[in-house]
C-alpha cells in the first residue's frame, strides 16, 4: 500500500535526483512516518528522557584536580593519570623530539617541519624548547588555514551546492573563518558573528561624554554571515532552506545536538519537540538573501564589453550545436514526459507564463528528471555523431566565460517575513504547514521565559553564548581535543544527546571547558594547554611487553596510555607532497581552484581546493573523495577514516604523485650534488621529519646503486610509506 501512495507522487527516481526536495522527499517522509507509527511511538514513550537527566545538560562545575597521580603541571595529565591508574595501566613514554616535533607541526598547521626546523629543535636544549615549538605553530598564519578547514567541516562549507545562490562569494566566508582563527577570535565571538553578522557582546555602549550609541558591526563581519547564506537553494527562499539549514547547523555545530530529528515528530530519546524545531526555525524564518557588490563602475562597464563579446561568439556555436542534437533529445525528453502523470504532463507542457504557481513548482521538482545530460545523448548517436558532438563540447570548454565580478551574499530581516505567522511544517515542507500548529519563536532548552526584545537571533546568540549554557563550551572544547588525538573525550562529538552515549573522561571535558570559559574562549590558549601536556607528548607505542599488557586492558586506548596513531587528513596529505617538492604556494585567502583541472593556483594549500556537490557532474574533486574529505551538504562532526584500495593507487599511480615524485626526486638530486648518501638523509628528514635508521640507509643506497638520476624512484618510494600517511 504505501508503494503504491509513493509511485502516484511521480515517476521512479532517475539519475540526478535530489531526495531532499519535491515529491521524493514527501514519500521519503511518508515511508519514515509510516515506520514511525508502527513501531516509534512506543519508544518515544519508554526511552525518552528529561533534560534534568541528560548529562550534558548539566551545568559545568569546575572540577578539582586530581592530586599525587602525574609529575606534570599540566591538569589533563593528572585526570588522565588517575583515569590510568584505576584502570592499571603504566602509560607509554615520551616520543622522541623529532616525532614529537613532525606531530605538533602537521598537527597546528598542517605542514611537516623544515629540516631547518628539526635541526633548530634538536640544537636547543632549554626546558621550554618544545613550547617555543607551539608557540611560533600558533602564531604562524598557517595555523588559521589548518583549523579553519576543520571548522568548515562542521559548519557545512561548500564552494558549489546545487541552485546554492551564495556560492559566487562563498569563498569570503572561508577566508573570514581562516582570518578569526589567525586572529584569536573568541569562540563566542566566532559564533555571534556568524549568526548575527556582529561579534559584539554588548550592542550599545555609554561614552566618556554620557552618550548612548550602538556598537556597530565590524566591516569585516559581514563575511561572516555566508555561514548563513550558504543555506539558501534560491534568491527568493521559497522553500525555507535559509531557516531549516540554519537550525540544523547551528545545533549540531554549537550545540552538539540532533535538533534536526524534530523536523518531522518528537525526537524518539532526547527531550527536543517538534514545536521545539519549528520555534528555532522561527528565529531566521524574517531571513532573506541580500546581494552585495563588491565592485567599482570601471569593473561593472568593463565587465559588460567582455559579456558582449563572449555571448555573440557563444550564440553561433550554441545555436549551431541545438540544431545537431535537437532530434536525439527531443525523442529522450518526450520519451521521459510520457512516464509522467497527465496532470504533470500538463503542467510542463504549458509556457511558462500560463503555469499557475503549482504547476511551476512541479515544473522545478521535476526538471533534474527531464533534463538529458551528454552521456544519455551519446547512447543514442552513431559513432560519427558522437564524434561530431564531442567536437562541439570541446569547443564550447574553450570559449571561456568572463570571469563574474565579485560579488557576496549575505542576509538582512524582511519585515514583512518577520509579521508572519509560524507553524509546524508536515515532512518539512513549507508547501505543507500545519495550521493547526502555530508557533512563536524559541530555541531547545531554553529559559523558562524569554523575552525577545532585542531581537530574536539576538536573545538567542546571548543565550547560545552565555557560560550557564553548558553545551556550548562542552561541545567546543570536546572537538577541539578531537582534532589534537583524532577522537574526542567524549566520542560521538556531533551528538551530546542520550544516544551519544557518556564521555570516557567526564571530568577532564569539564575541566578544559571551565577552561576554556575562564581563558576568554580562546582557542588557541586551549590549543596551547593540550599540546603541551605529557598524554599529547606520548609516543604513539609502548615496548612490546606493557603494549600488550595495556592493549589487554584498554584495547581502545580509551584511556589514552599512548598517543592514538592516526591517518592525515586529504588535505594535509596533498600539501605534504607539494612540501617535498618545495612548490607548495601559502598564499592566504582568494578563490577556490578546481583540483581535477590546470589552475593557476592549484599548489595552493589543499584548504583552497574547491569542493561541493552537483546532481549533473562531480563538483568534489577525485582526490578529495578518495581520501574522505566531505562535500558539505551536512555537518561533518569527524570525517571517516578510511583504507582502500583507491588511496594505494592513488599514492603509487596518479599523475599529481608522478609530479610530486619529480619533484621531489629533483630536489634532493640538486642539493646533493651527486652525493647519493645525502640524498637519503634529506629525503627521509624532508619526507619523514627524521633521518633514516641504520636499516634503512642501507637499503637506500643498495637501491640507489651509487646513481643519483635514480632519486625520483626514491623519492616515491618514501611517499608511500604508511608513516608518510600518519600522524606518529
Amino acid at each position: 500500500m504505501m508503494w503504491n501512495k509513493i509511485q502516484s507522487l511521480g515517476p521512479s527516481p532517475g539519475p540526478g535526483t535530489r531526495y531532499d526536495q519535491g515529491p521524493f522527499a514527501i514519500a521519503a517522509g511518508l515511508v519514515l512516518t509510516s515506520f514511525y507509527m508502527l513501531c516509534g511511538s512506543s519508544l518515544a514513550a519508554r526511552d525518552r528522557i528529561s533534560k534534568e537527566e541528560l548529562w550534558s545538560l548539566k551545568p559545568i562545575v569546575r572540577p578539582s584536580v586530581p592530586q599525587g597521580f602525574a609529575d606534570s603541571s599540566n591538569p589533563i595529565d593528572s585526570f588522565i593519570a588517575e583515569a590510568c591508574r584505576a584502570k592499571g595501566l603504566s602509560p607509554a613514554g615520551p616520543a622522541g623530539k623529532l616525532a614529537l616535533l613532525r606531530r605538533v607541526a602537521l598537527d597546528l598547521v598542517g605542514l611537516p617541519p623544515t629540516v631547518e626546523e628539526q635541526d633548530a629543535f634538536l640544537a636547543d636544549e632549554s626546558a621550554d624548547a618544545f613550547e617555543k615549538v607551539v608557540d611560533r605553530l600558533l602564531a604562524s598564519e598557517q595555523h588559521g588555514v589548518r583549523y579553519g578547514r576543520h571548522w568548515l567541516d562542521v559548519l557545512r562549507y561548500a564552494d558549489l551546492d546545487e541552485n546554492m545562490p551564495a556560492a559566487a562569494g562563498i569563498h569570503y566566508w572561508r577566508d573570514w573563518v581562516i582570518d578569526a582563527l589567525n586572529h584569536d577570535l573568541p569562540y563566542d565571538e566566532f559564533a555571534r558573528a556568524q549568526i548575527l553578522g556582529n561579534r559584539a557582546a554588548k550592542r550599545r555602549i555609554i561614552s566618556a561624554l554620557g552618550h548612548l550609541s550602538t556598537v556597530e558591526s565590524r566591516p569585516e563581519d559581514l563575511f561572516a554571515l555566508g555561514f548563513l547564506a550558504r543555506g539558501a537553494t534560491s534568491p527568493g527562499d521559497g522553500d525555507q532552506q535559509l531557516a531549516l539549514s540554519a537550525v540544523e547547523t547551528i545545533s549540531s555545530a554549537f550545540l552538539g545536538m540532533t535538533v534536526g530529528c524534530a523536523k518531522c515528530h518528537d525526537h524518539f530519546y532526547d527531550p527536543i519537540k517538534q514545536t521545539d524545531f519549528y520555534s528555532m526555525k522561527a528565529l531566521f524564518d524574517p531571513l532573506v538573501l541580500r546581494r552585495i557588490d563588491l565592485t567599482t563602475p570601471g569593473q561593472i562597464f568593463a565587465q559588460g564589453r567582455k559579456v558582449e563579446e563572449y555571448e555573440a561568439r557563444s550564440k553561433v556555436l550554441v545555436e549551431a550545436m541545438r540544431a545537431f542534437i535537437e532530434p536525439h533529445h527531443t525523442r529522450l525528453y518526450e520519451d521521459r514526459l510520457s512516464m509522467m502523470t497527465k496532470e504533470v504532463q500538463a503542467a510542463i507542457r504549458k509556457p511558462e507564463k500560463e503555469r499557475t504557481p503549482e504547476e511551476q513548482k512541479l515544473y522545478v521538482d521535476y526538471y533534474p528528471i527531464l533534463r538529458i545530460d551528454p552521456p544519455k545523448l551519446k547512447a543514442v548517436m552513431t559513432p560519427g555523431e558522437i564524434k561530431r558532438y564531442d567536437e562541439f563540447l570541446k569547443q564550447l570548454a574553450a570559449l571561456k566565460q568572463p570571469e563574474s565580478l565579485p560579488v557576496f551574499w549575505s542576509v538582512a530581516e524582511d519585515a514583512k517575513r518577520a509579521s508572519e505567522t509560524n507553524y509546524v511544517l508536515i515532512t518539512g515542507d513549507p508547501a505543507r504547514p500545519k495550521k493547526s500548529q502555530p508557533v512563536t519563536p524559541g530555541f531547545p532548552f531554553a529559559p523558562d521565559k524569554v523575552e525577545f526584545r532585542e531581537g530574536r537571533r539576538e536573545t538567542f546568540v546571548d543565550w547560545l553564548t552565555a557560560p550557564e549554557n553548558p553545551l556550548f563550551a562542552r561541545v567546543a572544547a570536546n572537538r577541539i581535543w578531537q582534532w589534537h588525538f583524532g577522537a574526542g573525550l567524549h566520542e560521538l562529538s556531533g551528538d551530546f544527546g542520550a544516544l551519544g552515549g557518556k564521555p570516557a573522561h567526564p571530568k577532564l571535558l569539564d575541566w578544559l571547558a571551565s577552561e576554556f570559559m575562564s581563558q576568554n574562549y580562546s582557542m588557541k590558549e586551549l590549543h596551547r594547554i593540550i599540546v603541551t601536556s605529557q598524554t599529547y607528548r606520548r609516543a604513539s607505542s609502548a615496548p612490546p611487553g606493557l603494549e600488550t599488557a595495556n592493549h589487554h586492558i584498554d584495547p581502545n586506548n580509551s584511556m589514552l596510555w599512548k598517543f592514538p596513531l592516526h591517518r592525515l587528513e586529504a588535505e594535509v596529505i596533498r600539501d605534504a607532497m607539494l612540501t617535498t617538492s618545495a612548490e607548495l604556494d601559502l598564499t592566504l585567502g582568494g578563490k577556490s581552484f578546481d583540483g581535477d583541472k590546470p589552475d593557476p593556483g592549484a599548489n595552493r594549500r589543499a584548504a583552497y581546493m574547491s569542493r561541493g556537490y552537483r546532481s549533473f557532474a562531480d563538483a568534489m574533486p577525485d582526490y578529495l573523495q578518495t581520501f574522505d574529505a566531505d562535500d558539505g551538504r551536512a555537518v561533518c562532526p569527524r570525517r571517516n577514516q578510511t583504507v582502500t584500495a583507491s588511496q594505494a593507487l592513488f599514492m603509487m599511480n596518479n599523475a599529481f604523485t608522478d609530479e610530486a615524485s619529480a619533484g621531489f626526486g629533483e630536489r634532493l638530486r640538486r642539493s646533493s650534488i651527486g652525493d647519493v648518501n645525502s640524498i637519503v638523509n634529506h629525503g627521509f628528514k624532508i619526507a619523514l621529519g627524521r633521518p633514516p635508521s641504520e636499516s634503512e640507509r642501507a637499503k637506500s643506497l643498495n637501491y640507489l646503486e651509487g646513481d643519483p638520476n635514480r632519486s625520483k624512484t626514491f623519492a616515491w618510494m618514501l611517499l608511500n610509506l604508511d608513516e608518510f600517511l600518519y600522524v606518529p
